[in-house]
């Protein structure tokens, strides 16, 4: 690298530490996603342009503002992302317009992108989907993956997750149930897809820890506590590559439990029966057949 690149590049990241400071108040994951937006934007401007020096404010028209949209839709990017990253840029533009005075009007103006199609509530786009069931592939973490298939595979809650105990699982060759529930709860069945049997037995195999209460366990305690599930779940989400981070950014743990019952009622169960299997029965509600809830979870999709 060249001084006169190297100059660039340190302009151009003074810029954007400014900006950081001007995204002061957002969420760590929204706040990392602008900015990774940022550099992007900035790169692919110095990469196409016959500009020597550093990076101008004055570069950012409506026009490149247009091109470059067009550039991550001729790359795949779905139009969600490409709605975020237009958001994106119209708040960099202010922050040059208010803060540093450098920009006299906002380039995203007059733009205009087909209107993103709403999401069910609950509901992960496949996008979301994909990308989280790519991370766990991955990732090769077992405890990991048996969280993930908890969650996204049957729905259950992070406190549920973490007060699991050994005594409470069975997992046969073909089938599995938990009886599970919060601490001091009463509890109740649920049977298990091979989503879900596989992971946690893979798990449990590997840890070779008879004598424990809890199924997951941490370094530091005997039942990872709940804390700890969303804090790996985090941390999962940041192994994304930095260009697929913000699709899942704004995404929690109980975000799987919320779209395993929209996938739910695809499968086939009513309202009633989601309630049922996810554990909101209210007193007075209708029996259900648990072999019927069985059959139609091996419908489900993910």
């Amino acid at each position: 690298m060249t001084v006169s690149e190297k100059n660039i590049l340190d302009n151009s990241y003074a810029l954007i530490g400014e900006y950081k400071q001007f995204l002061t108040g957002k969420a760590e994951g929204t706040t990392d996603a602008y900015l990774r937006t940022v550099r992007h934007l900035i790169g692919w401007i110095m990469a196409r342009s016959d500009h020597t020096g550093p990076f101008q404010p004055s570069q950012l028209t409506q026009i490149l503002v247009e091109q470059y949209l067009i550039h991550l839709e001729q790359e795949g990017l779905s139009l969600h992302h490409r709605a975020r990253v237009k958001s994106t840029i119209s708040n960099f533009a202010q922050f040059l317009i208010e803060e540093k005075a450098l920009l006299q009007r906002n380039p995203t103006r007059g733009i205009n992108l087909p209107p993103v199609p709403l999401q069910a509530p609950g509901k992960l786009s496949g996008e979301q989907r994909s990308l989280l069931r790519w991370l766990i592939k991955q990732g090769g973490d077992r405890r990991g993956a048996a969280l993930f298939a908890l969650g996204y595979w049957a729905g259950c809650r992070v406190s549920e997750i973490s007060w699991l105990r050994i005594d409470d699982i069975y997992l046969g060759p073909q089938e599995g149930w938990l009886h599970i529930g919060e601490k001091g709860s009463r509890g109740r069945d649920i049977d298990l897809i091979d989503r879900v049997r596989r992971p946690l037995y893979a798990y449990l195999q590997a840890t070779h820890n008879t004598t424990r209460t809890y199924v997951f366990t941490s370094q530091r305690s005997e039942r990872f506590t709940e804390e700890g599930i969303y804090y790996w779940f985090r941390t999962l989400k940041k192994q994304a590559p930095e260009d697929q981070q913000d699709v899942i950014a704004d995404l929690n743990f109980h975000d799987l439990r919320s779209d395993f019952s929209y996938r739910l009622r695809l499968a086939g169960c009513s309202q009633e029966e989601v309630t049922y299997y996810l554990g909101q029965t209210i007193i007075g509600s209708p029996q259900f057949n648990r072999e019927q809830v069985k059959e139609k979870l091996k419908s489900i999709k993910g």
